[in-house]
């Protein structure tokens, strides 16, 4: 067993308002976000996991939320400034800052740049202005536009845009607008995926009508073919990019890294090579009582058991188009093949043309692909 690379979250959790469909931890601003409180706390959260990971690199940090850009470039600059002081960061980190293209313009992308940050994941869902509404967005299409235009002009490494398909009575073409409109932004990643109803949240309640699973099958073939003709290549169930701008945090997530979670509700795994153990850990979750200096910030720590793990690296490696070093499986989960009946297990979804299996290696087909649920499945 080793210790798997290291990243950062940091989890910021207001929005303007609320989306429908989002199931995120996420509270709408009612009133001026407490900013340099919120900092505070996020810092001394940090310092306390700090203790977990001694002086091993972190190697990249993810603003997410909520909308961090509603964050001012100086809070988001102090932040990055207080994790230097209290974590190994490494040198050549990749920093990535969730916006919503509603709450952001040309100076303020290059202020956030001018901080630290040198990726920007810019939430555009939908280029159309009854889509967006429908999905309770703040921006226009215009905005959307204009956000990817910005990204450009502010001297990023790279930039990604979030964009959803199978949205309320959406058609293909409608869906393949959206798609060519994005692609046509040249944005260096692409996050592409299918929105889903999840629970506790407004759809959930007040379902919308979604396109049927034929009319789904057409949008994903099609647009997946329409992002290879213009150059962006698969590396994820939902991730294009193009050449060397996968995004590496998410990538370490399904390579099952390591990363620390700070902020309101966020989750962590740490590795204790020590030991043998896994442990997961998840923050206070609202805002005022991760901010109330009587509790600590930690709500929950979890042991992920030996009998848990071998599933739980295969449901993260398996969303990777990459082929899969067999030796990591040991390596990042301190188990052996044979036990849990892994290897069978594996053996039988061969059989079944979902996985090919080399002497050093698992990769998924397009077949598993298209129905990697059944093949996670095979492997619980």
């Amino acid at each position: 067993m080793q210790y798997p690379p290291l990243s950062l979250y940091i989890h910021i959790p207001w929005c303007v308002q609320k989306c429908p469909y989002c199931d995120f931890n996420s509270h709408g601003q009612k009133s001026a976000l407490p900013e340099q409180e919120y900092i505070a706390h996020l810092l001394d959260d940090l310092a306390e996991d700090a203790k977990r990971v001694g002086e091993r690199q972190v190697q990249t940090i993810f603003f997410g939320g909520g909308t961090p850009s509603l964050f001012s470039a100086a809070g988001i600059e102090r932040i990055l400034q207080g994790v230097a002081q209290r974590v190994n960061l490494a040198d050549n980190a990749e920093i990535t800052l969730e916006a919503n293209p509603g709450t952001v313009e040309s100076e303020k992308f290059i202020a956030f740049r001018a901080a630290g940050v040198n990726r920007i994941s810019i939430g555009v869902q939908s280029f159309q202005a009854d889509k967006l509404q429908g999905l309770g967005r703040i921006h226009d299409e215009q905005q959307a536009l204009n956000a990817a235009s910005y990204a450009h002009q502010a001297g990023l490494n790279s930039f990604n845009l979030d964009l959803m398909h199978g949205l309320p009575e959406q058609s293909v073409d409608n869906a393949l607008f959206d798609l060519r409109t994005a692609i046509s932004q040249q944005p260096p990643h692409l996050s592409w995926y299918q929105l889903t109803i999840e629970p506790n949240t407004l759809f959930a309640s007040k379902p919308p009508t979604l396109p049927d699973d034929d009319i789904l099958w057409e949008i994903q073939q099609q647009g997946h073919q329409l992002l290879a003709e213009a150059g962006y290549q698969q590396y994820e169930i939902s991730g294009y990019s193009q050449p060397q701008h996968q995004c590496q945090h998410n990538l370490n997530y399904w390579r099952f890294g390591d990363y620390l979670g700070i902020g309101c509700g966020a989750h962590g795994k740490i590795t204790d090579i020590g030991n043998g153990q896994i442990q997961r850990t998840v923050k206070v979750k609202h805002p005022k009582g991760y901010m109330n200096l009587s509790q600590p910030y930690l709500n929950q720590l979890n042991l992920v058991e030996a009998a848990d793990r071998p599933f739980e690296f295969l449901m993260n490696r398996l969303r990777l188009t990459e082929a899969c070093p067999i030796e990591d499986y040991g390596l990042y989960t301190g188990l052996e093949l044979h036990q849990f009946e892994m290897q069978t297990k594996l053996l039988q979804a061969q059989d079944k043309g979902l996985l090919t299996i080399t002497p050093s290696h698992w990769q998924v087909t397009d077949l598993g692909r298209r129905y990697l649920n059944s093949l996670l499945e095979m492997l619980v």
